[in-house]
């Protein structure tokens, strides 16, 4: 994976609507990603590329359309590497907080 592509993806606010709109619905043309933006079909064919190249989206061309479709392993492969080691240490807080707790209200 190379992350500084995939954060450089990430770091738009267009390219991560454009990635919620394909979490939404799968498998859409440039025509549909286009309806709900606020910019220039170029602009949006731009941002689908940078994700492409990414690796957060696939194409797959179905005759003369060419479907977009997300792909989350990049994501988890972030989520990995540099969210979830700060989320374990603060769910082993809770945790035992929460037996503390339970364990004064006996």
């Amino acid at each position: 994976m190379d992350d500084d592509k995939v954060f450089k993806a990430l770091a738009d606010p267009g390219r991560r609507t454009l990635l919620d709109r394909l979490c939404e619905a799968n498998g859409q043309t440039l025509g549909q990603l286009c309806e709900a933006m606020d910019m220039k079909r170029q602009s949006v064919s731009q941002h689908l590329d940078i994700l492409e190249q990414a690796n957060l989206i696939s194409t797959v061309r179905r005759g003369r359309e060419k479907r977009h479709f997300i792909n989350p392993v990049p994501l988890y492969e972030v989520y990995e590497r540099w969210i979830r080691k700060f989320e374990e240490g603060r769910l082993s807080l809770l945790h035992d907080l929460k037996q503390e707790l339970e364990g004064k209200n006996r």
